[in-house]
């Protein structure tokens, strides 16, 4: 290990930032956060050194730089543009026993300045021993995806109650465990959610019980459409909590490879043909039963939960069986597939509301043609149900306008009797589509063009599911702001040349 990592206490001690340009300016900045009692020295100093003078936050010398600069100081760092001045001053420093940095000179340090996640009073600092700065840099943008913000507020809660948590909990294993709660249990969400007193008074009560196990709860999350980059952080901080994840058929490997390895994962999607309904029972059946036993249980979910999910009564189990549960929205089908394929859902020339529609095919009890026009039905006629889509169900209220963009869910095997519904509810022949299949996956495919031709062109690209359907004018932008996967053809305006 070339360098040993430690945090210098600073406040109110002296320090010396030899440089009056933009790092000098980083540097000192960072300083002042310690409470440090800093220096500047250059012969020119930039207009924000100047400020912090008038504001007596800093002490300023404006001369080249001298060895008795270093008089009385506990630390030293050299921002010059000038290599052998920051030698001079190296040199000055090494004959005193001061520890100096030189910026981007690791050379001429004996220490560096880490890159840092501050989560104050927690402070995660990443160095690269001063070889590969980059690097470091990155790291750190790592880790502050990792790292919630309310990290901050839970270590100083835990500060204040320190001496009770010690005389509470005098056994060291026990209280580790009861640290654990506070990272893993009510504490920390309370906080994450910005109820501070809550949080303190929960951090209380558990302290004044006797050690116990402590509560599972469930996180709901939605894990976008495929891309793991489009993952929210703390859909990736929930992965990285979980004990065990409940995941659907949609959702990508990359995702599941970013959870924690020692997680279980169970595999609970719905596949065509078996009886969805006893599948969410048994999700139903497992979320509460890992919950009771004391895990954290993230139920991923393909998309968003609460869009064409069934999110919602999953929420509704968890609250009549008593289980805590939190909820991380993801990015749905239609914003991410539509932006990969390059279709703004909405334009200020095409489109001024989206409707988001599953396709899907369900039993809906609709009345005979003949029924349909006000001709009663025979006493003895049995009921009868033919599969719908949602849009020509009774319910959907909305008729179908020319400015408006569909994005149908779960369409794919439906195009023909999908289409001719739109076409006889007013819809033009040559209305634009984008159909997408594996959206915003390595194997995107995209498929663009007219709304007569959608079944005819799907067959012979055999476009399968997941695929997404657009359905509006903002769908013929398409072709000309594509940006990601495969154009299976260039849409051709065959009707207008029939």
């Amino acid at each position: 290990m070339k360098l040993f990592p430690m945090f210098a206490r600073l406040d109110h001690r002296d320090v010396l930032v030899v440089g009056g340009g933009e790092v000098a300016e980083r540097k000192v900045s960072a300083l002042l956060k310690t409470r440090a009692r800093v220096t500047v020295g250059a012969p020119a100093l930039s207009p924000a050194i100047r400020h912090w003078q008038a504001l007596g936050k800093v002490t300023v010398i404006q001369d080249v730089f001298t060895p008795d600069w270093l008089d009385g100081k506990w630390l030293v760092i050299a921002a010059t543009n000038d290599r052998d001045v920051n030698l001079q001053i190296a040199d000055a420093a090494q004959s005193r026993r001061l520890f100096i940095n030189v910026v981007d000179d690791p050379e001429l340090s004996s220490f560096q300045v880490p890159s840092i996640v501050d989560r104050s009073p927690l402070i995660i600092a990443v160095s690269s021993s001063g070889q590969a700065p980059v690097l470091a840099r990155r790291i750190r943008e790592k880790l502050e995806t990792l790292l919630d913000h309310s990290l901050g507020a839970l270590a100083a809660l835990a500060e204040k109650h320190r001496k009770a948590i010690k005389t509470q909990r005098p056994d060291l294993r026990a209280r580790r465990a009861f640290y654990d709660e506070l990272l893993d249990g009510p504490v920390a969400a309370a906080l994450r959610q910005h109820r501070g007193d809550e949080a303190e008074q929960l951090l209380i009560q558990h302290l004044a019980q006797p050690s116990t196990n402590r509560p599972g709860k469930v996180i709901l999350v939605g894990a976008g459409p495929g891309d793991p980059g489009l993952l929210t952080l703390k859909a990736l901080r929930a992965l990285n909590e979980a004990d065990v994840i409940l995941y659907d058929r949609l959702v990508s490997a990359e995702i599941l490879d970013l959870a924690r390895r020692d997680a279980t994962q169970i595999s609970v999607g719905k596949r065509p043909g078996e009886d969805h309904d006893a599948t969410q029972r048994r999700i139903h059946t497992l979320m509460v039963e890992h919950a009771a036993n004391g895990h954290t249980v993230v139920r991923l979910k393909g998309g968003d939960a609460f869009v064409f999910g069934r999110g919602g009564e999953e929420l509704e189990h968890l609250v009549a069986h008593g289980i805590d549960y939190e909820v991380v929205p993801g990015i749905t089908a239609a914003l991410a597939c539509a932006a990969y394929a390059g279709v703004p859902l909405t334009h200020r020339d095409h489109a001024q509301s989206v409707r988001l529609v599953t396709a899907h095919e369900q039993e809906a009890p609709v009345m005979p043609q003949t029924q349909a026009q006000n001709t009663p039905a025979p006493a003895n006629s049995p009921p009868h149900r033919v599969p719908e889509t949602h849009l020509s169900s009774p319910r959907a209220a909305k008729p179908v306008t020319p400015n408006e963009t569909l994005a149908f869910y779960m369409g794919v095997g439906q195009l023909e009797a999908l289409t001719q519904r739109l076409l006889a509810q007013g819809l033009d022949a040559d209305t634009p589509f984008a159909l997408i299949e594996n959206g915003t996956r390595p194997g995107q495919r995209t498929l663009y063009g007219h709304l007569l031709e959608l079944p005819q062109k799907a067959k012979r690209h055999q476009m399968k599911a997941p695929s997404l359907l657009i359905v509006g004018k903002v769908a013929g932008l398409g072709p000309q702001l594509k940006w990601f996967g495969q154009t299976l053809e260039e849409p051709q305006n065959e009707l207008a040349t029939a």
